[in-house]
């Protein structure tokens, strides 16, 4: 497929990998980013500031939406965007939204429906948690690892099928530029349902350290965000779903990831074997 694609969040931690294996297969990218470094293939973009909508549109015919981060009514912002991108000439849209999310509800379900309803060629993708979550720095878990040898959630006994960014990736590569769309949404999960506890036996083996999961009432889960600066309904919403997780919501498995790409998705030991070395900084 020749066209140029425009990748939202293209410095995060998806988009950062789809304009990489995009422009590893020599097809042409167009990072949007809020700030833009000099002397690359980026271009400021900010949901909020449609200025610099159109100039990320120009001669596009592929984008990759990843929802502003910190949102709890992105629809607001990208609705609109996805109609100027129509009226641009876009034909094909991968959105990033998440297994907890489905067509309809509040937030991004509201830009899955309009995205399903609107565009000619679509994908959505609905990844689990992402095992980057235990490793990016400043994240609350990998600060509470190095700090006090604990994960805390509110998640019970609950487990999740933790998945590898650079699978979801893999997959937004094939949704955004095979020749037929996949004109459907995708749930992308690893290949193992674990439990919090299981994650912390498994960086306790590579860091040889106990590593302990600390389950609290979602109430103080919310509070706990909401501490370290995320604004409070975005903190609601996160430990919202840290209580659908201990109510069985995310206890699943889908093979996505090897339908679509042809290889199985990686496990969270191997995972964790990779990145020891995160979880032994800074104590």
């Amino acid at each position: 497929m020749t066209m140029r694609f425009l990748i939202t969040g293209g410095t995060g931690t998806t988009g950062r990998r789809t304009a990489t294996a995009l422009a590893d297969q020599g097809l042409s990218v167009r990072v949007a980013s809020r700030d833009p470094r000099p002397g690359t293939h980026q271009i400021r973009f900010d949901w909020a500031d449609p200025a610099t909508h159109g100039p990320a549109l120009t001669g596009v015919g592929a984008v990759y939406l990843v929802p502003p981060v910190g949102d709890s009514d992105p629809g607001r912002l990208m609705v609109p965007f996805l109609e100027r991108a129509l009226e641009a000439g876009v034909r094909r849209f991968v959105l990033l939204s998440s297994s907890a999310i489905t067509e309809g509800d509040l937030g991004v379900g509201e830009v899955h429906r309009a995205l399903r309803r609107l565009a000619p060629e679509w994908a959505v993708l609905r990844p689990s948690w992402f095992m980057q979550n235990f490793v990016t720095p400043g994240h609350l878990h990998v600060e509470s690892i190095r700090a006090t040898d604990e994960i805390v959630t509110a998640t019970g006994q609950g487990r999740v099928a933790f998945v590898d960014a650079a699978d979801i990736a893999a997959v937004a590569v094939h949704a955004l530029t095979d020749e037929q769309p996949h004109n459907t949404a995708h749930v992308i999960t690893g290949p193992e349902a674990l439990g919090y506890a299981d994650i912390a036996e498994a960086v306790s083996k590579v860091t040889g350290r106990e590593i302990r999961h600390h389950s609290i009432p979602v109430e103080r889960f919310s509070e706990r965000l909401a501490a370290t600066g995320i604004p409070e309904e975005f903190a609601h919403m996160l430990a919202g779903m840290d209580d659908a997780i201990a109510h069985g919501s995310e206890d699943r498995v889908d093979p996505a990831v090897e339908r679509i790409t042809g290889r199985a998705a990686r496990r969270f030991a191997d995972f964790a074997a990779e990145n020891a070395a995160e979880w032994t900084q800074a104590q």
